[in-house]
């Protein structure tokens, strides 16, 4: 992998296959998941920036089952060690920010895929 290219993190199958066909549900949970991301990307930002590192834990914590349910395992697993390292007091911070830049880059990449993903979908409705 190049220093500029981001690993492929996104497997919509979940997703696809409890919709059953519903592309309504799949463009309603498409838009949850674009309007609760970057709620909870900030959250996590804010209190790495104030070191909240409960703040940090909670947001992370609420965002993994959704990189999940997604089919995002690198990002998920990258959100569990912020997520650790917050409940862990950062004794690394450096590496926290590390962490969490590398998530929220798979995820700008990410959201833009998805909102093409529920163009098409919205299309077909």
């Amino acid at each position: 992998m190049s220093p500029n290219s981001l690993p492929q993190d996104l497997d919509l199958s979940f997703l696809l296959d409890i919709a059953d066909g519903s592309n309504e549900f799949i463009v309603e949970s498409i838009e949850m998941f674009m309007v609760q991301t970057p709620e909870l990307l900030q959250m996590i930002g804010n209190g790495i920036a104030a070191s909240d590192w409960t703040t940090v834990a909670a947001a992370a914590h609420k965002l993994k089952p959704n990189l999940g349910f997604f089919g995002m395992p690198i990002s998920q697993a990258t959100i569990q060690e912020v997520e650790i390292m917050a409940k862990g007091g950062a004794t690394d911070p450096e590496l926290l920010k590390e962490k969490f830049a590398e998530v929220k880059a798979i995820l700008a990449e990410n959201l833009v895929s998805l909102e093409k993903i529920k163009a098409e979908k919205a299309a077909q409705l």
